[in-house]
């Protein structure tokens, strides 16, 4: 079966809300296609979340994020005729007993894996820039994957997180994806932006400090010691990376009081989120855009459907420096 659904003008011309004198976003943008520069897909799953001991719920970000975008205005900022909204994935977890949730699920999220894989080599091969959002971290290992072999050349990483997501290679799942893509020649450099100490352990920090094409900060050294500030340890990211292709990561988690599958009551501002997309599209050689983790309704009962809009304003930004750095 496809996991994947193309979408058609019909479907999403439903979700814009046109007003006279105006022109949305979603009026000018394509869909359904590879026409525009930068191509958006949904994967709306929580499966590798949940494999990761976390909170489901990752699945519901890709609609409220769809709705909020198309109708951001378009402007002279961010026309709308650079971008296509491609589709999205369909991944259905099994209703399993307990006694056998681990080994199917295990098996589900290497069946993400292959499928993401396929659409971002399609992107990717056609000269485009994925723009990914929604589910877990765990995408962002065929994200790597598929880049790199389509370029036959490892790439660099850079992610805004609490967590280092660089977990053993025990199975898979939203915390070792970046494990698995830098052992399996995927990932060459990675570069960490505020790590917070509470939620590393001392082995991965060790081993994060000993390996050399991987450089990271912790969120106290900036905001709590003020040892670096923010745009400094981006800064230090952008320059450890800046030697090829960069993969842009957020990882929604980072972020204080955002819905997400491992939420936060300290992080950063979403001000402050913001400002490190405009930093990476300013000076990285981009490879791609992944915005990961967050959610508008968690299993947990917690809602906030506030975070589709906050990562339509995360996506402007980041697609409007790109824009700016051509012309």
């Amino acid at each position: 079966m496809s996991f994947f659904h193309t979408y058609s003008h019909d479907e999403l011309k439903k979700l814009i809300k046109i007003r006279p004198n105006e022109t949305k976003l979603g009026e000018r943008i394509n869909v359904g296609n590879f026409e525009g520069k930068y191509i958006l897909i949904g994967i709306p799953e929580s499966i590798g979340v949940k494999e990761n001991h976390g909170i489901g719920g990752t699945e519901t970000l890709w609609e409220a994020f769809l709705r909020a975008f198309l109708n951001i205005q378009s402007t002279e900022k961010l026309v709308g005729n650079e971008i296509s909204i491609l589709g999205k994935f369909n991944f259905h977890p099994r209703y399993l007993s307990e006694a056998e949730s681990s080994e199917v699920e295990r098996n589900e999220v290497e069946q993400i894996d292959n499928e993401v894989e396929k659409i971002i080599t399609e992107i990717i091969s056609k000269n485009k820039i994925p723009i990914v959002i929604g589910g877990g971290h765990n995408n962002a290992y065929p994200i790597l994957k598929a880049i790199s072999k389509t370029k036959n050349q490892p790439i660099n990483a850079i992610n805004l997180d609490a967590h280092s997501d660089f977990r053993l290679k025990e199975k898979r799942h939203s915390g070792n994806g970046f494990r698995y893509a830098y052992e399996e020649g995927f990932l060459k450099k990675y570069a960490i932006v505020g790590l917070h100490e509470n939620y590393n352990s001392q082995n991965i920090i060790d081993e994060l400090r000993a390996n050399q094409d991987i450089d990271f900060s912790f969120y106290e050294d900036i905001f709590i010691r003020e040892r670096i500030s923010f745009k400094e340890a981006i800064n230090q990211a952008i320059s450890f990376t800046k030697d090829t292709f960069t993969g842009i990561e957020l990882d929604l988690d980072s972020i204080e009081n955002v819905l997400s599958s491992a939420m936060t009551p300290c992080g950063i501002s979403t001000l402050q989120a913001r400002q490190y997309l405009y930093q990476t599209a300013k000076n990285c050689k981009i490879a791609y855009l992944h915005i990961a983790e967050g959610a508008t309704k968690l299993e947990n009962g917690l809602e906030n459907p506030l975070t589709g809009k906050l990562v339509a304003y995360l996506v402007s930004d980041f697609l409007k420096e790109l824009e700016n750095e051509k012309s």
